[in-house]
């Protein structure tokens, strides 16, 4: 009878350790040689296996061309726009032109001003929410 329990344990540690060695052997397998930890985390974000799809090199091409015709054209708009106001400047006495810079100059100082009291109340507002 004691032999019988001892056949059977001895059968039993025998399969624990048959069952180790494959399981291991298996992890080995599937784990990467370079990169040990992508068997243990699998795939990682950038290689969800999600196919790409590629636009054709004439849309790119079509879409580089109007982005390079957009800011030529916008460039060109704010060269005739400075032009205009320099002509613009240039038809008045001199009596309007210190009067245009001074003008110029209180527009500027106005509008620093406005920025910081708005920025000041933004400061308080943040302050009273925090």
């Amino acid at each position: 009878m004691n032999n019988l329990y001892m056949r059977r344990f001895l059968i039993l540690i025998f399969l624990a350790l048959f069952i180790q060695a494959t399981s291991s052997a298996q992890s080995s397998y599937n784990s990467s040689s370079k990169n040990p930890e992508k068997g243990l985390f699998g795939k990682t974000g950038r290689s969800s296996g999600k196919a790409k799809s590629k636009k054709p090199m004439s849309v790119l091409k079509a879409k580089k061309n109007q982005e390079k015709n957009e800011k030529k054209l916008k460039k060109a708009y704010a060269k005739s726009i400075e032009a205009s106001r320099k002509r613009a400047y240039d038809i008045q006495s001199p009596e309007v032109q210190t009067r245009m810079k001074q003008n110029q100059r209180d527009t500027t100082l106005k509008n620093k001003e406005k920025k910081k009291k708005s920025r000041e109340s933004m400061k308080k507002a943040g302050k009273k929410y925090k």
